[in-house]
């Protein structure tokens, strides 16, 4: 018993810093992941699934918000007044689906999964155009740390 968590614990640590990160919560996932790449702890292949699924499921949450606070628009306490909203949704109009690709970058990916929840963009495409562009930051990040990219 005590092997098997000694095997798993780092990926659970990463699910939850990779889900956190995604949140608006500041946290580094990237740290985490060059870690324990750097130090052998686990396999590359499975950390970099499980950071990417726990970063695209933190986005999901995100989504939600958005989602859930779509019918609050124009109250005197919504975070966002009406010019900004629209001006957020003509700039997600004009650039489309393929802007949740870049969900990956600091604090523009955040407010890009509210966004997309705002605007009700379909789970079935919001997910999976997250989930690639968090998976390649991933993939590109962990081929850096492993001397496989660029070096």
């Amino acid at each position: 018993m005590s092997a098997m968590i000694t095997e798993v614990w780092p990926y659970l640590a990463l699910f939850s810093s990779a889900f956190i990160a995604a949140t608006l919560f500041p946290a580094s996932s990237e740290a985490v992941l060059v870690g324990l790449l750097a130090s052998g702890t686990g396999h590359p292949v499975p950390l970099v699934l499980v950071a990417t699924a726990g970063n695209t499921l933190g986005a999901v949450v995100n989504w939600l918000c958005g989602r859930s606070l779509a019918h609050y628009r124009g109250r005197s306490w919504f975070p966002a007044d009406g010019p900004q909203l629209a001006r957020a949704e003509r700039w997600f109009t004009r650039f489309g689906l393929p802007s949740l690709l870049f969900t990956w970058l600091p604090v523009v990916g955040d407010a890009l999964t509210v966004i997309a929840g705002l605007l009700h963009v379909p789970l079935r495409w919001f997910v999976p155009l997250v989930a690639l562009g968090k998976g390649a930051r991933y993939v590109v990040l962990a081929l850096a740390t492993l001397g496989l990219w660029g070096g």
